[in-house]
């Protein structure tokens, strides 16, 4: 069992920077694949980035965000940078234990998602 816990969410200006993390329990969070996801309202939930031995992004956000772990901390992290209004969502991050993937239904666990607000 893990349990996962985001913090780090806010109100930003357009240009500006939040970094979440994802605070895993549990020994065995290495073995887990780690990916960030978000949902606006009226949206489907849709896949951001994963860590995988590599980092793995949505075309929407790359060049922009940042994952990465570390395991000492059982944490995983979400650098985002330039931010958008139409990043707005709220963040959820996500454990799998078989294989990563950007399909919500694959992964495991969640954790209770923290809100991201980008004013223009």
């Amino acid at each position: 069992q893990v349990q996962l816990v985001e913090s780090g969410g806010g109100l930003v200006q357009a240009g500006g920077s939040l970094r979440l993390s994802c605070a895993a329990s549990g020994r065995t969070f290495s073995t887990y694949y780690m990916a960030w996801f978000r949902q606006a309202p009226g949206k489907e939930r849709e896949f951001v980035a994963v860590w995988s031995g590599n980092p793995y992004y949505a075309d929407s956000v790359k060049g922009r965000f940042t994952v990465s772990r570390d395991n000492a901390k059982n944490t995983v992290y979400l650098q985002m940078n330039s931010l958008k209004p139409e990043d707005t969502a709220v963040y959820y991050c996500a454990a799998a234990r078989r294989s990563w993937s950007r399909i919500v239904r694959d992964y495991d666990y969640w954790g209770q998602g923290t809100q991201v607000t980008i004013s223009s």
